[in-house]
Protein backbone atom coordinates (compact mmCIF):
# COMPACT_ATOMS: atom_id res chain seq x y z
CA UNK A 1 0.00 0.00 0.00
CA UNK A 2 1.31 3.34 -0.83
CA UNK A 3 1.73 6.61 1.80
CA UNK A 4 -0.66 8.97 1.77
CA UNK A 5 0.68 12.51 2.48
CA UNK A 6 -1.44 15.55 3.61
CA UNK A 7 -0.46 18.65 2.81
CA UNK A 8 0.85 20.94 5.83
CA UNK A 9 -1.28 22.74 7.72
CA UNK A 10 -1.25 26.40 6.56
CA UNK A 11 -0.41 28.91 9.26
CA UNK A 12 -1.97 32.69 8.86
CA UNK A 13 0.16 35.06 10.09
CA UNK A 14 -2.78 37.78 11.50
CA UNK A 15 -1.21 41.79 10.60
CA UNK A 16 -3.25 44.91 12.53
CA UNK A 17 -4.47 47.32 10.72
CA UNK A 18 -3.75 50.38 11.67
CA UNK A 19 -7.43 51.12 12.61
CA UNK A 20 -6.75 48.47 14.99
CA UNK A 21 -3.57 49.61 16.25
CA UNK A 22 -4.81 53.13 16.88
CA UNK A 23 -8.70 52.20 17.55
CA UNK A 24 -9.62 53.74 21.65
CA UNK A 25 -11.57 51.13 23.21
CA UNK A 26 -14.90 52.29 23.82
CA UNK A 27 -15.45 52.79 27.29
CA UNK A 28 -18.19 50.84 29.47
CA UNK A 29 -21.21 53.08 29.10
CA UNK A 30 -23.12 53.25 31.95
CA UNK A 31 -26.42 52.60 32.65
CA UNK A 32 -28.80 54.96 33.77
CA UNK A 33 -32.50 54.14 35.61
CA UNK A 34 -34.92 57.15 34.23
CA UNK A 35 -38.11 58.06 36.28
CA UNK A 36 -41.29 59.15 34.26
CA UNK A 37 -43.73 60.79 35.67
CA UNK A 38 -47.59 59.58 35.63
CA UNK A 39 -50.51 60.99 37.00
CA UNK A 40 -51.25 59.34 39.92
CA UNK A 41 -48.10 59.97 42.33
CA UNK A 42 -48.25 62.90 44.47
CA UNK A 43 -44.72 65.33 44.27
CA UNK A 44 -44.22 65.12 47.88
CA UNK A 45 -44.34 61.11 47.69
CA UNK A 46 -42.21 61.02 44.86
CA UNK A 47 -39.64 63.25 46.77
CA UNK A 48 -40.31 60.63 49.89
CA UNK A 49 -39.27 57.64 47.62
CA UNK A 50 -35.72 59.20 46.55
CA UNK A 51 -34.89 60.03 49.60
CA UNK A 52 -35.65 56.74 51.42
CA UNK A 53 -34.79 54.57 48.42
CA UNK A 54 -31.64 56.44 47.25
CA UNK A 55 -30.54 58.41 50.60
CA UNK A 56 -30.19 61.65 48.73
CA UNK A 57 -30.65 64.87 50.25
CA UNK A 58 -34.04 66.97 50.26
CA UNK A 59 -32.62 69.40 48.18
CA UNK A 60 -31.77 66.74 45.84
CA UNK A 61 -34.72 64.43 45.33
CA UNK A 62 -37.08 68.12 45.24
CA UNK A 63 -35.26 68.99 42.05
CA UNK A 64 -35.41 64.94 40.49
CA UNK A 65 -39.14 65.07 41.11
CA UNK A 66 -39.70 69.05 39.86
CA UNK A 67 -37.22 67.31 36.66
CA UNK A 68 -39.88 64.58 36.32
CA UNK A 69 -42.86 66.92 36.66
CA UNK A 70 -41.63 69.20 34.64
CA UNK A 71 -39.65 67.70 32.34
CA UNK A 72 -41.25 64.47 32.42
CA UNK A 73 -38.48 62.52 33.49
CA UNK A 74 -35.19 62.73 35.71
CA UNK A 75 -32.53 60.26 35.71
CA UNK A 76 -32.08 59.22 39.47
CA UNK A 77 -29.26 56.94 39.47
CA UNK A 78 -26.68 55.30 37.39
CA UNK A 79 -24.25 52.51 37.26
CA UNK A 80 -23.68 48.97 35.98
CA UNK A 81 -27.10 47.47 34.14
CA UNK A 82 -27.72 45.02 37.21
CA UNK A 83 -27.71 47.89 39.42
CA UNK A 84 -29.99 49.65 37.57
CA UNK A 85 -32.38 46.88 36.84
CA UNK A 86 -32.68 46.49 40.94
CA UNK A 87 -33.20 50.36 41.05
CA UNK A 88 -36.18 49.46 38.29
CA UNK A 89 -37.34 47.32 40.40
CA UNK A 90 -37.05 49.16 43.31
CA UNK A 91 -39.61 52.44 41.90
CA UNK A 92 -42.10 49.83 40.64
CA UNK A 93 -42.69 48.89 44.03
CA UNK A 94 -43.02 52.16 45.21
CA UNK A 95 -45.31 52.21 42.84
CA UNK A 96 -43.40 54.93 40.02
CA UNK A 97 -42.89 53.98 36.63
CA UNK A 98 -39.02 53.49 36.05
CA UNK A 99 -37.14 51.85 33.32
CA UNK A 100 -33.56 51.62 32.69
CA UNK A 101 -31.30 52.55 29.53
CA UNK A 102 -27.95 52.66 28.49
CA UNK A 103 -26.37 56.50 29.27
CA UNK A 104 -24.36 58.27 25.71
CA UNK A 105 -23.30 61.28 27.19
Amino acid sequence: MGSVTSPAPLEIEHTESAEEVFAVPEPDVPWVTIVHNDPVNLMSYVTYVFQSYFGYTKDKATKLMLDVHHKGRAVVSSGTREEMERDVQAMHGYGLWATLQHDRK
